[in-house]
């Protein structure tokens, strides 16, 4: 029996090791073929097989674009849907941006004082000290490679930029160049593959269309708000040199700083830079950058490292009411060009002071600060065709833009002298070569200058102040105060067309009938 339960035992035995050889074998051969197709190892052979796991990180994929948008509740209208869509294109593109720089902080006079330094003896500080701040702003991806829009309030000086993605990867960031005259920056962190904002043309967006403002306000990453395009080409806001900015209704707050301004496609049609608020917070008057302005900003920044700007070489002022009366003009719209710099673009087009500028390059011209920022936009070298008005006829003149060089106004103020009584509230005295040279003004300007102007008088209503020089009345030369009473007396009380020199530069001064 026992050698009868020894063999029993020996064919149980042989039979479990051949299954047992045959599972690990068929295993192993799953396991290989499962190799050979590409298939990872599972966490259970990595811990077995501890040579096969990668030796170096890979790097996260590249980002995808956004993928499609999850079922939307029963009755979504189609509004709805276009906003979702349009956040959906644009969220991944923007970005935090934020900064540290060195600040220099002003010592208290106080610790200047002889006494106080006595008193607490040699440990006070010497020189102003320094201290780190930082700030967050937002960003918008424009290239796969890495180039990222901001403001320049954002950036400017500071020492340090880093970019945070809306997939939490952050990057260092560097400078690539500002334009504090719009207050655009370009930066660029070392990235490939990344998600864009398409350009839009916000020459052709409406008032009234629908926008999203899209950043990180208090720090809130990848906040969307919706609103609408309160206005356009808002200038002298008082943000940057050159503006022309969207405004808009989308809640924009600190933080906002350089994030995008959507459209309903999903396309970039501004870059938020400013708000209008008496608290510090949205007030619901947004300003953005246009996009075509942004755009043509970083192109200069990428091409040349600094924006050159166009220039025609004339002083301009806006058309009033009344001014457009005094030249005969239906209404106020266009550009009054007050003086011509010898020499320049303009002169050699032959356009002249008095002439107001109505279109260029057939579009209409609404006013002075919209002609300057088209001529500034414009190329050097390049040939624009204008409109202008002239003695009651519309003319055209070609003119080759210049590029624009900086210049430094010079300034002049009241001097002694003799004075004498002057019309329209005025006190005045004739400007002598001697006279213009202690006041530092061209040794030929001719004229009378002001010295006085009475409270509540014609000339102070239409903004003639002390130190401007009266040249001409009513498109007649005046050279002394005889010259401005007979011009007066001929008027009769009617309108009156001054041209005046004001810190070098001339203006138009419309007077209205008494």
């Amino acid at each position: 029996m026992k050698t009868n339960h020894s063999f029993e035992g020996s064919a149980r035995s042989t039979v479990l090791g051949f299954l047992v050889v045959l599972i690990i074998g068929l295993g192993l051969g799953l396991y290989l073929g499962q190799r050979s197709k590409g298939f990872k190892l599972s966490d259970l052979e990595k811990r077995f097989f501890p040579s096969e796991q990668p030796t170096e990180q890979v790097p996260p994929p590249p980002p995808q674009a956004p993928a499609p948008l999850p079922p939307l509740p029963q009755g979504t209208g189609e509004y709805e849907k276009a906003v979702i869509a349009a956040a959906a294109r644009a969220m991944p593109a923007v970005v935090n941006v934020s900064f540290q720089r060195t600040v220099q902080v002003p010592m208290s006079p106080f610790l200047m004082d002889p006494f106080f330094r006595r008193f607490f003896g040699p440990g006070m500080p010497e020189n102003p000290q320094k201290r780190r701040e930082g700030g967050i702003g937002s960003g918008v991806i424009v290239s796969p490679d890495g180039y990222i829009l901001t403001n320049n309030h954002v950036v400017t000086g500071a020492d340090k930029v880093k970019v945070l993605l809306a997939d939490q990867r952050q990057f260092d960031a560097r400078i690539i160049g500002t334009d504090p005259k719009t207050d655009v920056a370009l930066i660029k962190i070392e990235a490939a593959d990344l998600p864009t904002l398409p350009f839009g043309d916000s020459d052709r967006i409406e008032i009234g269309q629908s926008v999203l403002a899209i950043g990180n306000p208090l720090g809130l990453n990848q906040t969307v708000t919706l609103g609408i395009i309160s206005a356009k080409g808002r200038a002298r806001v008082g943000i940057a040199d050159y503006e022309d900015f969207i405004q808009t209704d989308a809640a924009i707050n600190p933080g906002n700083s350089g994030g995008a301004l959507v459209d309903l496609r999903g396309e970039l049609v501004g870059i938020n830079t400013a708000i209008a608020s008496r608290s510090g917070g949205n007030e619901g008057v947004g300003f953005a950058i246009p996009s075509n302005m942004a755009k043509m900003v970083m192109e200069a920044l990428l091409q040349q490292g600094k924006v050159v700007r166009g220039f025609l070489g004339v002083s301009l002022q806006d058309l009033t009411p009344a001014l457009a009366r005094s030249f005969g003009l239906p209404d106020a719209r266009g550009a009054l060009v007050a003086d011509v710099v010898p020499g320049d673009p303009a002169d050699q087009a032959g356009i002249k002071a008095g002439d107001v500028i109505v279109e260029m390059d057939g579009k209409p011209l609404e006013d002075m600060m919209h002609f300057r920022n088209q001529i500034a936009m414009t190329a050097p070298g390049t040939k624009v065709n204008l409109k202008i008005f002239r003695q009651g006829e519309h003319q055209d003149k070609t003119v080759t833009v210049g590029e624009m060089k900086e210049k430094e106004a010079a300034g002049a103020g009241p001097g002694p002298g003799s004075e004498s009584e002057a019309p329209l509230g005025l006190r005045g005295q004739t400007l002598t070569p001697d006279l213009a040279q202690q006041l530092n003004l061209d040794p030929e300007l001719r004229g009378v200058l002001i010295t006085s102007v009475q409270p509540g008088s014609r000339g102070e209503e239409a903004g003639l102040a002390e130190g401007d020089v009266i040249q001409s009345v009513n498109h007649k030369p005046v050279e002394n105060v005889s010259d401005l009473r007979q011009a007066y007396a001929e008027a009769k009380g009617g309108p009156i067309l001054l041209v005046i020199n004001r810190q070098g530069n001339n203006l138009f001064v419309a007077i209205p009938q008494e």
